[in-house]
């Protein structure tokens, strides 16, 4: 390259044969882009041996570690990072750099002056009352804890009062009053303000929860019958207020157990023909993307509606999947026979 570039410099310093020389022309472009593209060339190359240099005397730079022997001079780790030295008189977290002796006992002869004569027990008792003293973000986290233990205990105790079928406001009358006196006469603790209040019981939030634990379960429960094969019970029935409500119930085998829940409440509207039930089930399984083909068998009473040879419930659905097992349901076969 060097020796190109000197040719080219000859031949241009010559002077012109003719005004117009094209070769000459040519040959100073080519001279004015190499030119370029060397000095591009050894630019490049001093850049990438500085990066290199710079990154290779990082990687052999020391990080410097805490000594205990820092703390006569008055620092101690920084709660943040401990490779960072911080003052315990001013708080002040000095760079990794400043963890030496020197420069330690500097900070503390400059701006601590009144403080750099006293020994190690007067430094270690700023910094055990340092440690004790509470945090802004133990607070919160003690706080925190509080609150979701609170959450905890709202859930499981409306839980209870569904499963008991009382009415929702028993838990802001009766439970959370009993739990007060129970810890202040059982156990003689001061059943505080904070304690009650962490624990919503009140009618809305108790609706609230039952609603939320309710949906979640049908939400895994519809997951697990996705792919699932499973056997169907539906009933009928007509409440005193002449509402026409349709419950539906699932088995299944999951994990080597055998599994029943509860699928789904619906309300009759229109009336309670085999045609409408199909529909509403139907629907349903649409709506939850469960596939139909999933169920091998279906539990019923024997009401026309359901075994209606034409119009029956059974029979919309033998249409739709026409292996399906049909089963007169054992307990209501047992009803029959009371």
């Amino acid at each position: 390259a060097l020796t190109l570039y000197f040719i080219i410099g000859t031949y241009i310093n010559q002077p012109f044969s003719t005004p117009f020389d094209l070769t000459r022309v040519c040959c100073i472009l080519v001279f004015v882009i190499f030119s370029r593209l060397v000095k591009c060339f050894f630019l490049n190359c001093f850049q990438f041996h500085k990066i290199v240099f710079t990154k290779m005397s990082d990687a052999k730079r020391k990080c410097r570690q805490y000594n205990t022997t820092y703390l006569k001079f008055g620092f101690i780790p920084s709660p943040s990072n401990i490779q960072l030295p911080m003052c315990l008189i001013c708080n002040k977290v000095f760079s990794n750099e400043a963890m030496k002796p020197s420069r330690l006992q500097e900070h503390l002869q400059k701006v601590h002056p009144d403080k750099q004569n006293k020994d190690l027990s007067f430094f270690t008792n700023i910094r055990d009352n340092f440690q004790k003293a509470p945090s802004v973000s133990g607070l919160c986290a003690g706080s925190s804890k509080q609150c979701d233990d609170g959450l905890i205990a709202s859930y499981n105790i409306s839980k209870l009062i569904a499963k008991s079928g009382k009415a929702h406001t028993i838990g802001e009358e009766l439970i959370l009053p009993a739990v007060k006196e129970i810890l202040e006469t059982v156990l003689h603790h001061s059943a505080s303000h904070s304690v009650i209040q962490n624990v919503p019981l009140s009618n809305d939030t108790v609706r609230r929860r039952i609603d939320e634990m309710a949906e979640d379960v049908e939400i895994s429960l519809c997951e697990l019958l996705v792919s699932t094969e499973f056997s169907l019970q539906i009933d009928e029935s007509t409440l005193p207020n002449n509402e026409a409500l349709l419950l539906a119930y699932v088995r299944f085998v999951n994990k080597g157990k055998i599994v029943q829940e509860m699928l789904f409440a619906r309300t009759l509207i229109t009336d309670t023909k085999g045609e409408s039930i199909f529909n509403i089930v139907k629907d349903f399984f649409k709506e939850k993307n469960i596939p139909l083909k999933n169920v091998i068998s279906i539990a019923t009473d024997g009401a026309p509606a359901m075994v209606g040879r034409h119009r029956g419930f059974i029979a919309f659905f033998k249409n739709e999947i026409p292996g399906i097992l049909a089963i007169h349901c054992v307990i209501h076969r047992q009803h029959m026979d009371f």
